[in-house]
């Protein structure tokens, strides 16, 4: 950690990840140097009770006057559209997500996508460049748009997105990775191939490991070297 004391940590949402998150914080934050300064919510409501009114944030505008080395994004994609650059003028800003090839249930689709009807037991409902994806499914694409952002070679357009809803698939979140470079001489190319399981509630968008995922993202995060930027941990 710093030397100038400890991290002033924002948490924006407060779902199932920022009940956790705050609820960490507020335990165990002092003894690893991190200091939560503040909670903001849409629905400020749902705070009363669990988040001491000290640090209840009415004003997402308004987060500047807590002084935040980092603000943690645990809300609806939206807000980093509508509030990124002002949150990013104020401090560091900690914006990862977890998608994941589930049932139906577990999908929070809009727009199109939203009417997608499975057809059998497993049903590919998308299957292109992910910036075609986000817009429609923003809670369940993210880890195809970390992909993106970790790719600049290949970015948004580049990367390529499978949206599965199966129905054997009650109980976890699926994500496959496959990685491959171009053929060799003899037509051979370089291939990665990475599956992950993560267990969940039935309908859950959110898988029980995430919520330890994001409170180490933000350990590691408060490791690096103080700067501007969006980090991928």
């Amino acid at each position: 950690m710093a030397d100038k004391g400890p991290w002033r940590v924002g948490v924006v949402g407060y779902g199932r990840l920022g009940q956790s998150l705050v609820s960490r914080l507020l335990a165990q934050g002092p003894e690893l140097g991190l200091e939560l300064v503040f909670v903001w919510n849409r629905d400020p409501g749902r705070m009363a009770g669990s988040v001491p009114p000290s640090l209840q944030l009415q004003k997402l505008a308004a987060l500047g006057e807590r002084q935040p080395d980092l603000v943690v994004e645990v809300a609806h994609p939206k807000i980093i559209h509508e509030s990124g650059a002002q949150i990013l003028r104020h401090a560091n800003l900690l914006s990862l997500r977890v998608t994941m090839a589930t049932h139906p249930d577990g999908f929070r689709l809009e727009g199109p996508l939203a009417a997608a009807q499975s057809t059998g037991p497993r049903t590919v409902l998308y299957e292109g460049p992910v910036r075609g994806l986000c817009p429609f499914a923003p809670r369940n694409s993210n880890t195809m748009a970390a992909a993106a952002l970790a790719a600049p070679s290949l970015g948004f357009d580049g990367v390529t997105g499978v949206l599965v809803a199966d129905l054997s698939l009650t109980d976890m979140h699926v994500v496959d990775v496959e990685l491959s470079g171009h053929p060799g001489p003899r037509g051979r190319s370089f291939a990665v191939h990475t599956h992950r399981e993560n267990p969940a509630e039935p309908g859950a968008v959110t898988g029980s490991a995430t919520v330890t995922a994001f409170w180490r993202s933000l350990l590691v995060c408060c490791q690096l070297p103080s700067r501007p930027g969006i980090h991928l941990c």
